[in-house]
């Protein structure tokens, strides 16, 4: 009886450990998962209000899965709304650099550029956590490792701070610091 119960022990713990080592392409070190089907009531916007359109001008011809005038889009009613131009938020072309911000482009592109940027910090940051994953028993269990494999890499706001402060640098009051 004894020994029957040792297999059994021994065949769970070989259970848990392969199934633990099951690897995924593509890790998660949130572990943030809805265990329910149903909707995520954030991406439900109301539609805006139907209008009678004005006869006397054209209309628009239908574009097949393009925008209505009905959609609703929050950022842009956000910045009519803090007094901005929301005509600046559409893009006319993928890579299409707006007025008001070519000179911040040209001065941040100074000392060059890489071309695919953001495919290669993709595919190092996938590399960096696969390498990161947590220990057998944290991935087992869905433990929420991004802070610890990131730590190396955060900012200490209020070592900063002080920093900022001890050279003489305006700074704005800071939250106390919780431990």
């Amino acid at each position: 009886m004894q020994m029957a119960r040792g297999v059994i022990a021994l065949a769970l713990i070989a259970v848990l450990a392969v199934s633990a080592c099951g690897g995924r392409k593509d890790p998660n070190l949130m572990n943030i998962r809805s265990n329910t089907p149903g909707p995520d009531e954030f991406t439900i916007l109301p539609g805006k209000p139907l209008e009678a359109p004005d006869f006397s001008s054209k209309l628009p011809t239908p574009t097949p899965g393009g925008s209505n005038i009905t959609d609703p889009t929050p950022k842009a009613d956000a910045v009519a709304a803090l007094g901005g131009n929301p005509a600046r938020l559409t893009r006319s072309g993928e890579g299409t650099i707006g007025r008001g911000d070519a000179s911040l482009v040209t001065h941040a592109r100074r000392f060059g550029s890489t071309s695919g940027i953001r495919q290669i910090v993709a595919a190092e940051d996938l590399d960096f956590r696969k390498r990161h994953r947590g220990r057998v028993l944290e991935r087992a269990f869905n433990v929420n490792t991004y802070f610890k494999a990131y730590r190396r890499h955060s900012l200490d706001q209020y070592r900063e701070l002080l920093r900022f402060r001890r050279l003489g640098v305006r700074t704005p009051s800071a939250p106390p610091e919780f431990e």
